[in-house]
């Protein structure tokens, strides 16, 4: 499931430049770009024609502005004022969401999904559509720990 790429993906302008792989074990890769590093994701299954590229991951950066930031691509715009529900295992976690994009809520909420993340074998993120629809796109975990872990450490310099 890692693919070339991997290095397109995340939320900002730094996805121009190309990234430095520094794991990919399972679904997952934990990718450097510059100063910030990412452990991401495909869903398993593709995005439909014309629905954005889905993905999600853990964002970190050497100035812990956001270490282990959560962030996900969903794969298709939220209803205005629809929630985005992230759940690991049986563990529910309600994420900002602002477009196609959803985002965790801070650093307590960040710890505890890094938590749920190690312990569980699949994630999936949940909303309406416009049309009022229910979508969900689901994520296996196989590799999140490892991408996860070198990912931190890739931006604190220990790799």
């Amino acid at each position: 499931m890692i693919a070339i790429g991997l290095s397109a993906l995340g939320p900002s302008p730094a996805r121009a430049v190309a990234g430095q792989t520094l794991a990919a074990q399972g679904s997952w890769a934990a990718i450097k770009f510059g100063n910030r590093c990412e452990a991401v994701a495909r869903p398993l299954l593709p995005a439909a024609r014309r629905q954005p590229e889905a993905r999600a991951g853990f964002s970190f950066g050497s100035g812990r502005s956001m270490d282990g930031q959560f962030h996900v691509r969903l794969s298709r715009i939220p209803r205005a004022g629809s929630s985005v529900m992230l759940t690991i295992g049986e563990r529910p976690f309600l994420l900002v969401a602002r477009g196609d994009w959803a985002w965790s809520l801070g650093p307590l909420q960040e710890a505890a999904i890094i938590d749920a993340t190690r312990a569980a074998t699949a994630m999936r993120i949940e909303s309406r559509d416009g049309a009022g629809g229910r979508f969900a796109d689901r994520y296996l975990l196989d590799g999140a720990p490892t991408a996860i872990d070198a990912a931190a450490a890739g931006c604190a310099g220990k790799i």
